[in-house]
């Protein structure tokens, strides 16, 4: 009952949130068209339920050949390969709504954890490889809460690409708690939470809603 009143539940929302956005939405579109390199769309191959993969959207923020230049996977704050208006897109998360169209697919849920490229994929521990998407992955999920800034993370550690490998493990416990807590108050809160998210980017309320969630290790 819960799986398909959640999905009912994503295809609300999602149609709600297309309807509300289309004055963002639609601006960014127009100037993707006219910026950069002129390609609105990004779609990328993610690991999503039963780790099948899908092509997840995205608008455009970075240069074509990004994935071979630089740092590879992992994007730092003030990456070079990310174009000017990309910047704001990232910034403001803008970047992620075209998912909008991945839940409509059923590809992606509202609520779940992020879907990833392989390569990060395999950072997770092997045994939560096998039951992290026994739930379909999400636009936001309680690991994107507790890493809304991951960016900056990485980009302060001494060693970006440890650390981006480093916080897997930790993603996967919260992943996990996800799913024992799995419900449709859990969802709403942590919908709630990446909006308030929005507001107050600095506000640690997901440790007052949810104080059961695995601590963090560094």
């Amino acid at each position: 009952m819960y799986k398909l009143t959640k999905r009912i539940v994503d295809i609300l929302i999602a149609t709600l949130a297309l309807i509300l956005l289309s004055p963002i939405l639609i601006p960014s579109i127009m100037i993707l068209l006219v910026t950069g390199e002129r390609e609105v769309f990004y779609f990328q191959k993610r690991v999503g339920y039963k780790n099948k993969l899908f092509d997840i959207w995205k608008f455009a923020t970075m240069v074509k050949n990004s994935p071979n230049i630089g740092t590879g996977e992992i994007t730092l704050r003030n990456d070079p390969r990310v174009t000017p208006f990309g910047k704001i897109l990232r910034m403001t998360k803008v970047n992620e709504l075209p998912q909008i169209f991945n839940v409509f697919n059923g590809d992606m849920s509202i609520v779940g954890p992020r879907p990833l490229m392989e390569v990060s994929f395999k950072l997770y521990p092997e045994e939560i490889q096998k039951v992290i998407y026994n739930c379909k992955p999400g636009m936001t999920g309680i690991g994107s809460l507790i890493f809304r800034d991951e960016e900056k993370i990485v980009s302060e550690a001494a060693d970006p690409k440890a650390m981006y490998a480093a916080i897997y493990p930790y993603k996967g416990a919260l992943e996990l708690w996800y799913q024992q807590h799995a419900s449709l108050y859990t969802d709403f809160m942590i919908i709630f939470l990446t909006a308030w998210s929005i507001i107050s980017p600095k506000n640690e309320l997901v440790h007052k809603i949810f104080k059961d969630l695995p601590g963090r290790p560094f």
